[in-house]
């Protein structure tokens, strides 16, 4: 026992049985509010980062944060929660960006395969969209925090404050920069189910059967297709903007140069998308974005490493 009375520290130190309980409720009370949370934090971790991959792994760290942290101390569990996922994957982000700069061709985010409910959730479908996820890749780091947990989980100042470690009236001038960048740059609309199904179909149909003015009629005249292959599979090195250049593509049958191909219709990060298989096995995942009727975006991943997400439904929630 130490001078003043208190339990040595000593880890070498057995602990007694109060000691032993005490420490298996707070790593169960701990378990049992981050999994409570999970989603939600994989959520934020993931609109930053565009990788569920490194979305995990900030969960990971963030729990191991959270459970030597003292719950007595907490006013709030999903504030605290947040605070900590949003500064590990702050830290993961600026290391993603060096990453990015030698990756070899366009770089897409990596796509989920979402459940339906999702998409009923407008908001939260454009925040994880493909469209959106590629506008927040223009910010700066700090601007995308504050952006998500201001625009996406309506976090007030103060909380987004402690979790960037700014000002609350520094985070309140860099949410207004955020919202205008964002705003000049996000897509234009969001189409009703009905019309997302519609283009969906005739977008499926076109590309099934490389017919050309099929493809034309449901291209918008400035469609974008992006591919990412991650220097491992074929892709296109820039995008191809467009109708007719990217009608020209599709009928040419660019995704057709191996063996069996089928093609299945599936929800992508919230929104539409193509589920691609050569011989049965998953070759890509084209996102499709549909605006009034047409479809103006086309991303396509064929990179091995980012789509281990498509096969089963990854939860998203605010």
């Amino acid at each position: 026992m130490s001078e003043c009375g208190e339990r040595s520290a000593d880890p070498a130190e057995p602990l007694d049985r109060a000691d032993r309980v005490d420490s298996v409720d707070s790593v169960g009370s701990a378990t049992e509010a981050f999994v409570a949370h999970r989603n939600l934090l994989f959520t934020v971790a993931y609109e930053m980062l565009g990788s569920a991959s490194d979305a995990e792994d900030v969960l990971q760290e963030t729990w191991l944060r959270w459970v030597n942290v003292d719950l007595g101390t907490v006013r709030g569990e999903r504030a605290y929660l947040v605070r900590i996922v949003t500064r590990q994957a702050l830290d993961r982000l600026r290391a993603l960006s060096r990453r990015k700069e030698s990756y070899v061709g366009p770089w897409l985010p990596e796509p989920l395969l979402t459940a339906p409910d999702v998409a009923e959730d407008v908001e939260l479908a454009e925040s994880v969209s493909m469209a959106m996820l590629l506008v927040l890749e223009t910010l700066q780091p700090i601007e995308r925090a504050v952006f998500v947990l201001r625009e996406v989980f309506d976090l007030d100042y103060d909380e987004i404050a402690e979790a960037v470690d700014k000002s609350p009236a520094a985070v309140r001038q860099i949410a207004y920069r955020a919202r205008a960048h964002v705003a000049a740059r996000r897509p234009r609309g969001i189409a009703s189910p009905a019309e997302t199904r519609a283009a969906l179909q005739a977008f499926q149909r076109a590309v099934e059967t490389g017919d050309l003015q099929s493809l034309l009629d449901i291209l918008a005249p400035d469609v974008v297709a992006l591919s990412d292959g991650g220097g491992v599979k074929h892709a296109l090195l820039r995008p191809v903007v467009g109708a007719g250049q990217v009608a020209r593509l599709l009928a040419a049958g660019w995704w057709k140069r191996d063996a069996e191909r089928s093609v299945e219709p599936v929800q992508i990060n919230g929104g539409p998308g193509l589920l691609v298989r050569v011989d049965g096995e998953i070759d890509g995942v084209v996102a499709v974005r549909v605006e009034n009727g047409y479809v103006t975006g086309a991303y396509h991943v064929r990179n091995p490493e980012k789509l281990s997400r498509v096969e089963r439904e990854t939860a998203v929630t605010r």
